[in-house]
């Protein structure tokens, strides 16, 4: 669990490591002079402030609302003070478990929880559970918050009649296979190890909330029950309402909801002392990983103690910044590291110091161990320095800002407000987080990490290999109560009736009033696509070139990804660590990225700091050194990247089914390349890369996006001065799109990953759609079918047969091809049937069991009533605009897309997905254990190739 100032806190990719090239020359004295002047810390912190009002009912129900009239909806969050540090020995993943359980209907509103949300148009619908509270939380239309509300009051008091033995086996399912899901990644066993190492056995704190297949197993109907009316109470909860409301309208719903609900026990805090472990403990651990792990965790003080904030900054300076200690040693300078990262994540009772190392192949971790050992000492000794302090300071209130725009979701206002009363009884303890951040001075950092870092820890080393523990799968799950032990009066099949008669109905929802797009040009001609949203005081820019990772050459695939990375790593006049430490100064964060047909480059910055982050931002799209040093760093850290990437399930999957579905000739086949071909990234040269950002990073290849809340003429002004004098130099180059895709005939190959508890099926067929053509009818239609949680697909996989966390199927729209892409990890016994249960679903849905009316009117609804809160957010604005120029469509799209969506006809969105979706024609990847899977696809009537994960590397370039 994080706290506000961590919340939003952006991981640095493996691949996006800055580095210092020894030939780069520094910034100039003069160039530092002519820079803005960042704004002070204390000026952002202004800007973040959540008023609110509060009330407690008489049943010890605390509501805390926030009003904010920016857009017609509300977030409602409701947080339980329950989490898996409640849970007693045999009972892990209990309150996970639950989590699942409440969201599977409830006496007055049996069914699916999702069914009613989906139909009033929320947005940001989830819970989730961390080791101190379970959470619940949607963002709804003004009109449907009784609908929420009644939503919300009825499975906190009226749930056991709903949960039936039935319920508890297919979430029981649900929650094991997302256990599995999460397993089979990667070092995705190394969290097991690590809290028990940290805490011990037994510590609340020691278990992860997902809970041991064996605890799960053994839950029974009683058990479950008995959890819920020991926890569930409405004074065991807050109810946070954030958005187009005021206390005084949201009193009397509440009061008219959860009133009559009685209050229940009071979850009793579990007695935790934070304190540094006895003695250090260094363990081992092999998986099938590309690259050794180092995991070295302190235990420290909660989120409430006087040195949370002092750890916090002091994680930022050694691992957190790009700039920072361990990034500046191990990576840019020893090259003994391909990723580093440090944080002090606190919890509400305490908390753990996280330094991750991964290891550069080839060095031994023991070297990169010692060379830890000292930095830390070093740190220890010497403390932060002042410019540290505060660049850390303004990058994490900077990231704060992004947050306030949204008034719920996973990190919104209603959850800074609910985690501050839970944990520390007082709403606002932001302010106080943020008080302290602003003031901290190095000494007091320096003196917290002493006094917690400068003790024993916890070691683990995760190296290549097999792993060496059997997996534990899951057994059988009780069909009967123990011996001795009775259930209480309750349905065995299906919910018990209502009492409270009919949800709800939902007032009119207006229509999306979409933010004016306006278009205008700097003097060069590079077009400016302009948006104001003036919520929060934030500016977010996308430099979009027409490129993407179909400009690649085909015998050097990986080209523009190691371009990106080195181009953002120093420049003409600013080597790395000093580009890192101006962004720092800002607030701001540059980013590169590519998608199949753009290459665009990304800048979020608080407005205060407009004109210095543009500078930043020219600098580095127009000035890139391509130092040679530099060129051999990020080179072998693409590498280990791409060796990554062969470990990883979805990546392994996503590099062999481009080349099924395109063929060779196709310039969307480079897509099955990931990061790069191997070989080829091992032969480029700093030539090449200087040569592909001339001839594709250039003007006449971009437009910018901006939305922000600073007027056209500041922005467009801040452009001007940085890039209105860029001319092109040398020849363009141009996308060749000659050659016709054709895929391959319908088939599995079989990617063996040994030791998966989980495989991932991927299917793929090329239709014949057009981007630039009006797919709304075929979109919609599969939003039944594949994209939404209540699918026919997911609901399958996922709720009838409990065989998989999650699964559906997409409309991939790239801008000149629209293949259809289905993907569903699945539990490894399962894979066979899965795949046939598939393709039976598609079948059917294709022919003679098309959209229901039912279904028809849910999604129709909800589309419509979704926008307001899908566009609650700068960065949503700013991703429809570039989509809206991408496929053609005029900038006022989704303000009528309301109008189009009510045009549509059920017959319409059946024939529509009839003719683009072939059942029989899907080509489909596999990525499991082939010990475990090969034998379940025989009977499927498909050809069926098994191939060694390692030979996926070069899927794409052999496929040209």
């Amino acid at each position: 669990m994080k706290t506000f100032l961590t919340f939003l806190s952006v991981t640095t990719c493996a691949l996006a490591i800055t580095a210092v090239p020894a030939t780069a020359p520094v910034a100039s004295a003069q160039q530092a002079s002519d820079a803005p002047a960042p704004a002070p810390v204390s000026e952002l912190a202004r800007a973040i402030d959540i008023p609110y009002e509060e009330f407690t009912l008489p049943n010890g129900l605390r509501v805390i609302v926030h009003e904010d009239r920016k857009a017609p909806i509300v977030a409602v969050s409701t947080w339980y003070d329950v989490g898996s540090k409640h849970e007693p020995e045999g009972r892990t993943g209990f309150a996970h478990l639950f989590e699942h359980l409440m969201f599977n209907g409830s006496e007055n509103a049996p069914g699916d929880f999702f069914e009613p949300l989906r139909e009033v148009g929320a947005t940001d619908f989830n819970g989730t559970t961390s080791f101190d509270r379970t959470n619940y939380f949607e963002t709804v239309p003004r009109p449907a918050l009784e609908r929420a509300l009644f939503l919300e009051s009825d499975r906190m008091g009226y749930l056991l009649g709903a949960v039936t033995q039935g319920v508890l086996d297919e979430q029981r399912g649900v929650v094991q296979n997302e256990k599995r899901q999460g397993d089979n990644q990667p070092y995705g066993l190394a969290w097991y190890n690590i809290l028990e190492g940290v805490f011990g056995e037994g510590h609340p704190y020691s278990h992860s909330p997902i809970g041991s297949m064996a605890d799960l197993d053994a839950a029974s109907l009683e058990d479950v029950r008995s959890w819920f009316r020991s926890h569930y109470g409405p004074n065991n909860a807050i109810l946070v309402l954030a958005g187009d409301v005021d206390a005084a309208e949201a009193r009397p719903l509440v009061e008219k909801y959860f009133g009559e609900i009685p209050s229940g026990p009071e979850s009793v805090l579990p007695e935790v002392t934070p304190r540094p472990i006895p003695a250090t403990i260094k363990e081992t651990m092999n998986d099938r990983v590309a690259t050794a792990r180092i995991y070295r965790i302190w235990q420290i003080p909660s989120l409430n103690h006087e040195d949370a904030t002092a750890l916090k900054i002091a994680g930022g300076v050694l691992g957190g910044l790009s700039s920072s200690r361990l990034d500046n040693v191990l990576v840019r300078d020893e090259q003994l590291a391909v990723r580093v990262s440090a944080d002090a994540d606190t919890m509400a009772q305490t908390g753990t110091f996280d330094v991750t190392v991964d290891v550069r192949p080839g060095v031994d971790p023991a070297t990169v161990e010692a060379r830890l050992d000292q930095i830390v000492a070093e740190f220890l000794a010497e403390g932060p320095t002042t410019d540290e302090v505060q660049r850390v300071a303004t990058s994490t209130m900077a990231r704060q800002l992004a947050g306030l725009e949204s008034v719920g979701g996973f990190g919104g206002k209603a959850v800074a407000l609910a985690q501050g009363a839970l944990y520390s009884d007082d709403p606002a303890f932001y302010k106080r987080e943020l008080a302290e951040l602003a003031s901290t001075t190095p000494a007091e950092v320096q003196a917290a990490a002493r006094e917690w870092l400068d003790q024993p820890f916890y070691q683990l080393t995760v190296v290549p290999g097999a792993r060496e523990e059997q997996y534990v799968e899951a057994g059988e799950a009780p069909a009967e109560p123990p011996a001795g032990q009775t259930v209480a009066a309750g349905p065995e099949e299906g919910p018990a009736p209502g009492t409270r008669g009919e949800m709800p109905a939902v007032g009119e929802i207006g229509d999306l009033d979409f933010p004016d797009v306006t278009r205008t040009r700097l003097g060069n001609g590079i077009e400016l696509v302009y948006a104001q949203r003036d919520a929060v005081p934030i500016t977010q820019m996308a430099l979009s070139f027409d490129a993407g990772r179909v400009a690649d050459p085909a015998d050097k695939l990986g080209l523009q990804s190691l371009m990106l990375s080195v181009m953002s790593e120093g420049t003409q006049s600013r080597n790395a660590v000093a580009l890192a430490e101006a962004k720092e100064r800002l607030g701001a964060e540059i980013g590169t990225s590519s998608t199949a047909d753009r290459t665009i480059v990304t800048l979020y910055t608080p407005s205060p700091n407009l004109a210095g982050s543009v500078d930043l931002l020219a600098d580095v799209v127009r000035n890139p050194a391509f130092a040679p040093a530099e060129v051999e760093r990020l080179r072998s850290q693409l590498l280990a990247g791409i060796s990554a990437e062969l470990t990883n399930p979805g990546a392994l999957g996503m590099r062999a089914l481009p080349p099924l579905v395109y063929g060779s000739a196709s310039p969307y086949a480079k897509l099955g390349a990931g990061s790069g071909d191997p070989q080829a990234v091992q032969a480029m040269t700093r030539d090449d890369l200087a040569a592909f950002h001339q001839a594709w990073l250039r003007p006449e290849k971009l437009k910018i996006f901006v939305v922000s809340d600073r007027p056209l003429a500041e922005v467009q002004a801040a452009l001007e001065a940085e890039f209105a004098d860029w001319s092109p130099a040398g020849a363009a180059a141009a996308k060749a799109f000659d050659g016709a895709a054709v895929q391959a005939s319908p088939r599995i190959l079989l990617i063996d990953r040994p030791d998966s508890p989980q495989s991932l099926i991927l299917g793929g067929q090329l239709t014949e759609l057009s981007s630039r053509d009006e797919l709304l009818p075929v979109l919609t239609a599969n939003d039944v079918l594949g994209s939404d949680f209540l699918s026919r697909i997911n609901m399958d996989l996922r709720e009838e047969k409990h065989w998989s966390y999650g699964a559906g199927g997409y409309v991939q729209r790239y801008e000149n091809s629209v293949p259809y892409i289905i993907q569903a990890p699945v539990q490894a016994d399962k894979t066979g049937e899965a795949i046939v249960s598939l393709r039976r679903e598609i079948a059917a849905f294709l022919s003679d069991e098309g959209i229901t009316p039912v279904e028809f009117q849910r999604t129709i609804n909800g589309n419509v009533r979704e926008l307001a809160g899908g566009f609650e957010a700068s960065d949503a604005v700013l991703s429809a605009m570039q989509q809206n120029d991408l496929f053609g469509r005029s900038d006022d799209y989704y303000e009528t897309i309301a109008q189009k969506y009510r045009g549509l006809t059920r017959e319409q969105l059946d024939a529509a997905a009839r003719a683009a979706l072939d059942p029989n024609d899907f080509v489909w990847v596999v990525v499991g254990d082939a010990s475990t899977v090969r034998p379940q696809l025989d009977s499927i009537g498909l050809p069926v190739e098994v191939v060694p994960a390692a030979s996926v590397a070069g899927a794409a370039s052999e496929a040209e």
